[in-house]
């Protein structure tokens, strides 16, 4: 079977899987950059709390995290509240909804990888940014963000991997209404209930590669980086 035995609604499903995963990671990197130097620098009692709520959703099953985040955004909670209330109207079953939904699912498999590269620079190098005189700010874009670069980049292409994956949160959050908020992984869910298995075949194998690629690259990348 070819790729252009794709549906309309197939392609659909992927350029807007495609599109999540874009978006999500961007935010994750503006927003996990900052937390995970908070983790990697401070020795407060909530670094081991605020540790936890980041891993959550690698031990949490994803529909309980979905099913939180809906009753959240809904119209009786917090946040459907004051999104009502600022004129957005309610962020279940849209695009912003999904991508709230991932930015939380997807959080640690951004935040750890950096929160390690940052650990790893040491105080050192610190140390001798403050002797040249070089502020905080200075100090963080000329010395940590290169030292840090192969964190950033395992940060991006996890955060990226593992929302084109998601399946129970999108499909808690947005439901499955096609060209809004059906992605790949709940278009494969409906090929094998309507027992279209060649389509299922086709968007799972095409999953498959792409989960392979990104694993080989990241080992591949981490095995130069240890011969060299």
């Amino acid at each position: 079977m070819a790729i252009d035995a794709l549906s309309t609604a197939d392609w659909a499903a992927v350029w807007l899987t495609l599109r999540l995963a874009t978006v999500t990671t961007v935010i994750l990197l503006l927003v996990g950059t900052p937390l995970a130097w908070w983790l990697a620098r401070t020795r407060s009692r909530w670094k081991g709390p605020v540790g936890a709520v980041v891993a959550l959703p690698l031990v949490l099953p994803p529909t309980v995290l979905g099913f939180y985040l809906l009753v959240a955004m809904g119209p009786q909670g917090p946040v459907g509240r004051v999104t009502e209330a600022l004129g957005i109207g309610l962020l279940p079953f849209t695009f912003a909804g999904l991508v709230v939904g991932s930015v939380f699912y997807s959080m640690p498999f951004v935040v750890q990888p950096l929160q390690n590269a940052f650990e790893a620079v040491g105080e050192r190098m610190l140390e001798a940014a403050a002797t040249l005189r070089a502020g905080p700010w200075d100090t963080f874009f000329t010395v940590v963000v290169p030292l840090a670069r192969p964190g950033f980049v395992t940060a991006s292409i996890l955060g990226f991997a593992h929302t084109v994956g998601e399946f129970g949160v999108v499909l808690m959050i947005g439901g499955n209404i096609p060209e809004r908020t059906r992605v790949v992984s709940v278009a494969i869910y409906d090929h094998v209930e309507a027992l279209e298995y060649a389509e299922a075949h086709l968007l799972a194998g095409g999953m498959l590669v792409f989960s392979f690629v990104v694993l080989l690259a990241l080992y591949t990348r981490k095995g130069v980086k240890a011969w060299r």
